[in-house]
C-alpha cells in the first residue's frame, strides 16, 4: 500500500513538474533571442539561440538540419540559415524529444521538412505533440544521407540522456553533432522520466570517444565546440561521480546523506548545480531502495 502511495505521489509530482515546465515556457519572451551563427569545419554549421545548438549542413544540395529549438525562433532560424545558404532545407533531424530541440518540428513540418528521428522519439512527441510535429521518417538502425558531398552517419546509441538519442557524424567534414548526451555548461542531464540511464550514459561517451579523431569537432547539444579529449574528460568525471556514490549507496546513506558528502565537489565550479545528477546516479545505483 505504502509502495503504491509512493508511485502514485511522484507520477504526480512528475507531472506537476511538466505542467511548471510547459507554463514557464509558455510566458517565456523570446523576442530578444539572437539566432547567431557559427562555422565548424567544411559545410558544418551551427546556430546558437535559445535552446540546443542547430547542426547545419549546407551545400549545393541544401541544407540538413539537425534539431530546431523552440517554436517562436522558428522565423529567426530561418532567416539565420537563408543568410548562409537559400537553398531547400532537406531534412531535419531530432537528436531526442526534449522541447528546446524539437519546439520548431510542427512549424517546419508543415512547411513540408522532412523530420527524422528514432522510433521512440516518434513515440514520446506523439503522446503531447500534433501529427505535424512527428517525424515521417524513423529508424531503429544507422542511417546514411548524402548530401552536399557529405556523408551524414545518424547512428542510435545506448539509453543516456533519454531513450531516443542518436549521434550524427558528417564524416567529410569530420564533425559529430552529440546532441545532449554530452555538454560542456553544466553535469550530465539524465532524463529517467524518458528513458535515459547512467550506464547508458557511460556507454554513449564510450561509443562518442570511439568514433571521434583526433582532429573531430564534437557540437554539444549545448555548449561550445569540443575535441574528443574534452568527451573524454566528460566521461571521467561522470565515472569517478559514480565510484564515489556507489559505496555510500552500499552503507544505506539517503540522498541527503550523499550529497552533503558532496561527491561531486571536485566538478561543481567546472559545471554547476550538481542536484539533477546526483539524485540520478544516487537512484540508479539503487539509493532509497
Amino acid at each position: 500500500m505504502n509502495y503504491s502511495r509512493a508511485i502514485k505521489s511522484r507520477f504526480i509530482l512528475v507531472s506537476a513538474v511538466i505542467l511548471l515546465m510547459q507554463s514557464a515556457l509558455a510566458q517565456q519572451d523570446f523576442s530578444n533571442v539572437e539566432i547567431v551563427p557559427h562555422h565548424v569545419a567544411g559545410t558544418i554549421y551551427y546556430l546558437q539561440g535559445a535552446g540546443g545548438n542547430i547542426g547545419l549542413s549546407i551545400g549545393e544540395d541544401g541544407v540538413v538540419m539537425i534539431d530546431d529549438q523552440f517554436a517562436p525562433l522558428t522565423d529567426k532560424i530561418l532567416a539565420a540559415i537563408r543568410s548562409l545558404n537559400d537553398g531547400e532545407i532537406r531534412f531535419v533531424i531530432n537528436t531526442h524529444v526534449h522541447g528546446d530541440h524539437t519546439g520548431g518540428n510542427e512549424n517546419l513540418g508543415k512547411l513540408g521538412i522532412l523530420i527524422l528521428a528514432r522510433d521512440e522519439v516518434r513515440v514520446r512527441l506523439s503522446a503531447q505533440s500534433p501529427a505535424a510535429a512527428l517525424p515521417v521518417l524513423t529508424y531503429s538502425d544507422a542511417i546514411t544521407i548524402h548530401l552536399n558531398g557529405e556523408e551524414v552517419y545518424a547512428f542510435p546509441v545506448p539509453p543516456a540522456h533519454t531513450d531516443g538519442d542518436t549521434f550524427i557524424h558528417f564524416k567529410d567534414s569530420d564533425v559529430i553533432h552529440a546532441g545532449d548526451v554530452f555538454r560542456t555548461t553544466a553535469f550530465p542531464v539524465i532524463d529517467i522520466n524518458n528513458g535515459g540511464s547512467l550506464e547508458g550514459t557511460l556507454a554513449a561517451l564510450a561509443m562518442l570517444v570511439g568514433t571521434a579523431g583526433p582532429d573531430t569537432k564534437i557540437v554539444p547539444g549545448h555548449g561550445e565546440v569540443s575535441s574528443r579529449m574534452d568527451v573524454m574528460g566528460f566521461r571521467d568525471m561522470v565515472l569517478d561521480v559514480k565510484n564515489r556514490v556507489a559505496p555510500l549507496v552500499e552503507r544505506g546513506m539517503s540522498y541527503e546523506q550523499v550529497a552533503a558528502a558532496n561527491p561531486t565537489a571536485a566538478y561543481n565550479d567546472r559545471y554547476g548545480d550538481p542536484e539533477r545528477f546526483l539524485r540520478a546516479v544516487y537512484s540508479e545505483l539503487g539509493g532509497g531502495q
